[in-house]
Order: structure tokens, then C-alpha cells, then sequence
């Protein structure tokens, strides 16, 4: 069974930072975010991962790359980010200046996925993941990991909207105690620039 899962969201891109729903459309990392995401590779270091999984968009490819496992990583269609549809590549502002009141995490989005679709994604990635031994880290994106985490601790997709996380951010899914079967959110939103990278044990995978 696996032990622990490190989420990684990929590093800056010029859409992430103005705001823009990046789901399909596949960015580049800024020079910035190719910065962060070379910071990983003191924090991951220490860690021996079993499985190494990544979306197919460059911002995850490149951030992983970084990172130092691009060699070791395996492409996994799933981890892609939530299908925007209509709305990709526009702002919440607006989005919500014409659907008033609109948010992912509740109304999906139209000509894109809806909130049941992405259910039924995070728990078909976490059923393959669960069995696997050890521990594994995914590179992948900010709405598509809120919605992993949510479900991971047996939590409605819905509520994937009360984490919030940024870019080149480490959280990690795991267990309420080592050898428990209790799901638990055991890190989220970790940065890793260098004056707030977490000091993580590498026996425990906690913050201490």
C-alpha cells in the first residue's frame, strides 16, 4: 500500500500569474518558475520514491524536470488539469461577470468538465495509486490536486475549493499514523523558495 503521495503543482507560468484558467492550453514555465521548481531538488532529495508520475503538460513535465525526475518519470494522462471548456483561458473575474456566482468547485464548467467528472478522475487516480508500494510524487496542477486531496480524506470534490494551493508548492497525502489506514492530509501548500523551504523528516514525511 502506498505510504505516502507528494503533490507537487508546477511552477509559475504568465497565466498562473494574471490569473487566467489554465486547464488544456499548454503554457511554458516563466524564468521564475523554472527557478522554483529547481528548488525541489534540495527538498526532494533526501526521499526515495518508488513511482514518479507526471501530466503531459510542459508547465508538469518541465517542473518535474527540474526538480531532477525527469528520467524517472512515467506521463500519466489523468493528472491533467480540470477541463475549463469555455472558460479557459479567462479570469474568475470575468467568468463571474457573466455567470454571477460561479464557482469550479460547484458548477464545473460548461463545454469543459463537470464537478462529477472530476470526481470520478481524482478517485480512478487514486484507486491506481493506492495499491502501489512505498512512496510516490505527481507533478501536476492547482485545481486537479485540491480536488485529489479532497478526496484522498474521503471529502465531496466540492471541497477541494477550502485548499488553497500555489504554484511550486509541496503538500503531501499520507496517514493519520504510519502504519494506520486512516487517510490525512499530512502537509499543504509548502513553498519552496529558499526562505520558506520546509524541513521535512525524511522517515516521517512531516514538517516538524
Amino acid at each position: 500500500m502506498a505510504t505516502q503521495i507528494f503533490l507537487i503543482r508546477h511552477g509559475e507560468t504568465e497565466w498562473s500569474l494574471t490569473g487566467r484558467h489554465t486547464g488544456r492550453t499548454d503554457v511554458p514555465l516563466t524564468a521564475n518558475g523554472e527557478h522554483r521548481a529547481a528548488q525541489f531538488r534540495g527538498v526532494l532529495q533526501s526521499f526515495k520514491f518508488t513511482q514518479v508520475l507526471t501530466s503531459p503538460l510542459q508547465r508538469a513535465r518541465r517542473t518535474c524536470e527540474f526538480a531532477g525526475f525527469g528520467g524517472a518519470a512515467q506521463v500519466e494522462p489523468d493528472l491533467q488539469e480540470w477541463d475549463y471548456g469555455d472558460y479557459e483561458g479567462r479570469t474568475s473575474v470575468d467568468i463571474c461577470a457573466r455567470q454571477p456566482g460561479w464557482n469550479l468547485f460547484e458548477d464545473g464548467s460548461p463545454g469543459g468538465e463537470s464537478v462529477e467528472q472530476i470526481s470520478e478522475r481524482a478517485d480512478r487516480v487514486l484507486g491506481g495509486l493506492r495499491p502501489m508500494d512505498g512512496t510516490i510524487l505527481l507533478f501536476s496542477h492547482g485545481h486537479f490536486l485540491r480536488a485529489l486531496a479532497a478526496r484522498w480524506i474521503g471529502l465531496p470534490v466540492q471541497e477541494g475549493r477550502h485548499f488553497a494551493l500555489d504554484t511550486a508548492s509541496l503538500s503531501i497525502l499520507g496517514y493519520e499514523h504510519r502504519h494506520d489506514e486512516t487517510p490525512a492530509i499530512s502537509l499543504w501548500n509548502a513553498g519552496c523558495a529558499q526562505k520558506e523551504t520546509p524541513t521535512i523528516d525524511s522517515t516521517t514525511g512531516v514538517a516538524p
